[in-house]
């Protein structure tokens, strides 16, 4: 099996060191990932400013650009058609839960590959940024043994088209991850708070982000899932098409139509 792994917190993330060690049980592992830390920058392509890959080491590369660029690079150029059988990105220092994954550069990543046709799966550690340990102290080995675990699991199994995998684990020992549990995506809350400061010249400069609030309870979804001490598996498409409402759509979009007709 062959594995193009990316990322979006680098290429010298621990999350990315300890994933790649695990999959490289399973089968060969290409890394691609972004030269420095690209966390929040959604499904971007650098279409404005040239790229430049370095070569890290055997078969781990380095991409001046975001996590799609790495996928999109990765696919393209470093592996030159030798098409891998699964696109990974991660594992990311924080969840990517509900909402986030439109944010999440480690989604994006895998996005891009589900995109291009390849099965693929995003990975997240859940950390609790309220009690933020020393880094070393992180998980990851659970994410990564899981997330190797499910890869092995899915060979031979064929997703449907323009589907990928979104998976959440909690940030604990092995032991005490409950077990895997499929769900759908739910949704944050944030206090959206915006930190107005003055640099040295007098002028305004802000941050954005907010601190987060907790998430919507009404039904069993990837934020409850681990919340819970679960890891969270979340099968997610491409089309975004709120086939529901399209339904009820029709009559207005017939209306709006009659009448701009000359």
């Amino acid at each position: 099996m062959r594995i193009l792994l990316s990322n979006d917190d680098g290429i010298h993330a621990r999350g990315l060191s300890e994933l790649k060690k695990e999959l490289e049980k399973t089968g060969d592992v290409w890394v691609v990932a972004p030269l420095q830390e690209r966390s929040t920058t959604g499904h971007s392509l650098t279409i404005h400013k040239p790229l430049r890959i370095v070569e890290m080491g055997r078969r781990e590369y380095a991409v001046s650009g975001s996590p799609a660029d790495c996928i999109y690079l990765g696919v393209r150029q470093v592996l030159k058609g030798r098409r891998p059988d699964f696109v990974v990105s991660g594992i990311n220092r924080g969840a990517n839960l509900g909402q986030d994954v439109y944010y999440s550069g480690t989604v994006a990543a895998a996005r891009e590959g589900c995109m291009m046709g390849i099965p693929a799966l995003a990975v997240s550690l859940g950390i609790d940024f309220d009690k933020l340990p020393a880094e070393r102290e992180l998980h990851y080995s659970t994410a990564a043994r899981i997330a190797a675990r499910l890869i092995k699991e899915l060979r031979g199994t064929r997703l449907p088209e323009y589907t990928f995998l979104n998976l959440n684990v909690p940030d604990v020992v092995l032991s005490k991850v409950k077990g895997v549990r499929l769900a759908g995506q739910g949704f944050r809350f944030y206090d959206n708070r915006i930190l107005k400061r003055k640099d040295h010249r007098g002028r305004n400069y802000f941050w954005i982000g907010g601190f987060y609030k907790g998430y919507c309870r009404k039904c069993e979804t990837d934020c409850m899932a681990v919340d819970k001490g679960y890891a969270a598996l979340t099968p997610m498409k491409i089309d975004s098409t709120d086939v529901d409402f399209m339904a009820t759509m029709g009559g207005l979009a017939h209306a709006v139509g009659e009448r701009i007709k000359p």
